[in-house]
């Protein structure tokens, strides 16, 4: 069995990267020279992946490949493809599956030696508030607590996303300044870049329909505008959050549910309880359902039919999650 094969799962992904790059700099010190590739299931086949394993490289003695959205991976040839290279028992080569989801496939996970299975959990809020003090005091700031809970209210909770919408503030002041609740108001809350996230949060707050497909729309102009305006991208996000909402529901399903089960399933923080609640209320399991087969085929439709109409088609998405449930709009009516 090859050795060099990781899965690395759970929704933290700052410390997954970190893990991920002391991985790679391990096996970099071990050959000197490593190719370095990372894939997502989305474009590129697992075939192609475990192809490149198995051919030896003729340019380094090492490779370091990460293939994220890993938990896609099911169907039996899938299987049998890690399991072959598995068996190869090639040390030059690593292979990390990666998943923002808890676990991946059994039949994948088995094939893993379990020395090398991680799951990043999500930190409890009390966790985080401690991790963002020392982050700031680290680089040699001080911080509120208030500012500490309005930054975790703003910021999606990982520790990836924290270090980069903190990062700001660095830039903003100077070392030893006191990061108030204004500060934060000034720097993330005025100059906030949109993303998937963002938009699921504007589809999923408590206003009347008519409101939130306007807010949605309005934020997917600024994702289109932006230097992050890959449409598939986006669909992919949106599609990690549907997910997140389905699993949210299905624990729902049976009554109350224990911070415990809360945390290992994702939702730690106040904020994400907060929200995944106020989007159960507003689409139910079917719907969910449905509006994940919408992104599914959406994504299909990007794909195969280039870009000139990609901001259409993101329009009518978005207007089939809001007003119809996720179905799709078969005819339009003309006022």
């Amino acid at each position: 069995m090859a050795l060099l094969l990781y899965s690395f799962t759970g929704t933290e992904s700052g410390e997954k990267a970190d893990a991920i790059n002391a991985l790679r700099a391990k096996h970099q010190k071990k050959y000197g020279e490593i190719e370095n590739h990372v894939f997502y299931s989305s474009e590129t086949p697992f075939a192609d992946v475990i192809s490149l394993l198995l051919n030896g490289s003729l340019f380094s003695p090492g490779r370091f490949v990460v293939f994220n959205n890993a938990e896609v991976l099911k169907k039996k040839e899938e299987v049998e493809l890690l399991s072959q290279w598995a068996k190869t028992e090639d040390d030059t080569s690593v292979l990390v599956l990666c998943s923002d989801e808890n676990s991946i496939d059994k039949k994948i996970e088995n094939i893993v030696p379990k020395e090398n299975r991680r799951v990043f959990w999500e930190m409890f809020q009390d966790k985080k508030e401690q991790w963002l003090r020392s982050y700031f005091m680290r680089e040699g700031y001080k911080i509120e607590s208030d500012a500490v809970d309005a930054i975790l209210e703003l910021v999606e909770n990982n520790t990836a996303e924290l270090k980069r919408e903190c990062a700001r503030f660095f830039a903003c002041f100077e070392k030893g300044h006191l990061i108030t609740v204004d500060d934060v108001d000034q720097i993330l809350s005025h100059n906030r870049e949109e993303s998937p996230f963002t938009l699921f949060d504007a589809l999923a707050t408590n206003a009347a329909p008519s409101t939130r497909l306007e807010n949605a729309l309005e934020i997917l102009q600024k994702i289109r505008l932006s230097k992050d305006s890959n449409a598939v991208s986006l669909i992919a996000g949106l599609t990690f959050c549907f997910r997140r909402l389905l699993v949210w529901q299905k624990l729902k399903e049976n009554g109350a549910v224990s911070q415990f089960d809360l945390k290992i399933k994702g939702f730690a923080s106040k904020k994400a309880q907060d929200q995944y609640s106020r989007a159960s209320r507003i689409w139910n399991i079917d719907d969910t359902n449905r509006i994940l087969a919408l992104l599914a085929s959406s994504d299909i439709s990007l794909r195969s039919g280039g870009q000139a109409l990609e901001d259409t088609l993101l329009q009518m998405m978005l207007y089939s999650i809001v007003n119809k449930r996720g179905e799709e709009i078969s005819e339009y009516v003309v006022d």
